[in-house]
């Protein structure tokens, strides 16, 4: 498959080359649309619009829904006014509220007063609400039933109203004020029998609220495994429905992005080879800052012990040890509890119960490293430098434990990103106060 893409990029790349606009049409007609979005990423700015111009406008839409939303807002800027009118009209309205948090506020005003009445209506709702929030993705084209139609008139309903719905699969039901009563599958609809009431086979709706975070929304419909759930507002009044395929992406989405923080980055959100250079600078910088002062801060520590030090030199050797274990266990525990905080398991008034759990994982994860450090350095130090060190590695493995379980859990009562957080905080707390135990047992035990 891989092959098959190169052999494209390399045929893609000669037609550009020679501006042979009939073979790069010829080339695009029998590609995948997964496949020109790929192409298109991998293009610089002027080539990309060149491609994407010479799609047939059925093909060009889809493509252009599988392209990123940064990607999607360096093609507009790319294509001529026409185009770009054609194109913003025509996607879906949630996919236009994601394109306009990425241009720039004036082209995205243009855009905006250029829709056509319906499409701005559709779009409206979604631009009040937060970009982290589930009603900047829900979509607002759907169909809704009444609970007194029987289920032939909402059949018939459902043809009608279908066509232009994002979704007809799992339909809402109503009352005249738009309250959610419940749900019901067009299965239902069209096995049962016609005559019979919608509000006797609806059933109760599994539904999240507008202003929810858009992660934690779009977990509880891929965990129901449900093709769609209702938005409403907070007089639990119907706005729109989350579809599955956009769960999944925001999913997809928050699981890059906590990967790259993890990691010490931003993620990228285009592919590597295209970035440019400042992207990639940006990506890493701040936290390259945020680590360099976690070092200085450790440096200040070092220097206030540097009498004991100079005592018993020995004691820089297990430095980075100390440091490391401390660091690589509240990572652990911070990684652990952040995903179970983005699956639902844990919320930000466990925390009592998350810390007890994490001083009882540190105890253990400490007895077992301490014995071993204990052991080692004993046998090569002398019993009380063992001692040092297998007390030290007691304390911060618990420390470091019951802080790192903690940080996901606090950063998400602030309304900070937990990836983004826990792990600067983590990294400095856990090589500063890891360095202050080890000195201050140094200090007791070896009577310093």
């Amino acid at each position: 498959m891989d092959e098959e893409f190169d052999e494209l990029i390399e045929r893609m790349n000669e037609a550009l080359r020679e501006r042979s606009l009939t073979a790069i049409q010829a080339t695009l007609t029998e590609q995948d649309p997964h496949d020109i979005a790929r192409l298109l990423e991998r293009e610089d700015t002027d080539d990309r619009a060149i491609i994407y111009r010479l799609l047939p406008r059925t093909r060009a839409l889809e493509v252009f829904e599988l392209l990123e939303p940064e990607m999607r807002s360096e093609l507009i800027l790319g294509l001529q006014d026409e185009d770009v009118a054609r194109v913003f009209e025509e996607i879906d309205p949630d996919d236009r509220a994601q394109l306009l948090d990425e241009l720039p506020a004036g082209v995205a005003a243009s855009l905006m007063k250029g829709l056509s009445p319906t499409e701005r209506a559709l779009t409206a709702p979604m631009l009040g609400f937060d970009a982290d929030s589930i009603g900047r993705y829900m979509s607002t084209e759907y169909v809704r039933l009444n609970d007194e139609m029987t289920l032939g008139d909402a059949l018939t309903h459902v043809r009608h109203r279908g066509l232009g719905a994002e979704t007809i699969y799992q339909l809402p039901v109503t009352s005249p004020h738009r309250r959610l009563l419940g749900v019901i599958s067009l299965r239902r609809l069209v096995m049962g029998d016609p005559s019979a009431l919608v509000k006797d086979h609806m059933r109760d709706p599994v539904f999240v609220h507008a202003t929810d975070d858009a992660e934690y929304a779009a977990r509880e419909l891929i965990d129901a495994q449900l093709l769609a759930a209702p938005v409403l507002d907070s007089e639990d009044r119907l706005l729109g429905l989350l579809t599955s395929d956009d769960a999944h992406a925001i999913v997809e989405r928050s699981e890059d992005r906590r990967a790259a923080r993890q990691g010490g980055a931003e993620p990228l959100r285009r592919p590597y080879l295209t970035a440019p250079m400042w992207g990639l600078v940006r990506s890493r910088v701040v936290w390259l800052l945020v680590l360099a002062v976690s070092a200085v801060l450790t440096v200040q520590v070092l220097n206030v012990f540097q009498h004991t030090l100079d005592q018993v030199v020995t004691l820089a050797l297990f430095v980075p040890l100390l440091t490391g274990t401390a660091g690589n266990t509240g990572s652990q525990a911070a990684v652990t509890v952040t995903r179970a905080l983005a699956l639902g398991e844990v919320r930000p008034r466990d925390i009592l119960l998350v810390m007890w759990r994490e001083v009882r994982v540190g105890l253990m994860l400490g007895a077992l490293l301490g014995s071993l450090g204990f052991g080692l350095a004993s046998l090569v130090f002398g019993l009380e430098f063992g001692e040092v060190i297998g007390i030290t590695l007691l304390c911060v493995c618990t420390l470091a434990a019951t802080v790192g379980g903690a940080m996901p859990l606090i950063a998400r009562a602030v309304r900070a990103d937990p990836a983004v957080f826990s792990t600067p905080f983590i990294a400095t707390f856990c090589d500063a106060t890891s360095l202050v135990i080890y000195f201050l047992m140094a200090t007791w035990l070896l009577g310093l």
